[in-house]
């Protein structure tokens, strides 16, 4: 693959630090580049991902799905050819359990009281 067909990516964290930028090539999935971010959190930073369903990834206001490639998830318009694609990182706080304060991570799943 030639040196520009890679697609340079940043991940804005939510001080407004970042990782990155890196290059990475176009068929690269979203979930790669979650557990990228998983292994590069920087150690000095409060609420780390422990793993890549504890993070999302926002460009261009779509949270992107961990199947998609990069290309795939790549919005054109006003892209600057040689440009950083900026992706917003998003952490999942961990659900504490009310009844006897224990930190769950069963994000999504609800029961039902009748």
């Amino acid at each position: 693959m030639a040196k520009e067909d890679l697609i340079e990516v940043k991940f804005r964290l939510f001080d407004g630090t970042d990782i990155g930028p890196n290059k990475c090539n176009p068929s690269t999935t979203i979930g790669s580049l979650k557990e990228f971010i998983v292994n590069q959190w920087p150690q000095d930073r409060e609420n780390a991902p422990k793993t890549i369903h504890d993070v999302k990834l926002i460009n261009a206001g779509k949270i992107l799905e961990n199947n998609q490639t990069l290309v795939e998830s790549r919005v054109l318009v006003a892209e600057l050819p040689g440009g950083i694609i900026t992706m917003h990182v998003v952490v999942r706080p961990p659900l504490s359990d009310k009844n006897n304060g224990v930190t769950t991570a069963n994000y999504g799943k609800h029961e039902s009281h009748l």
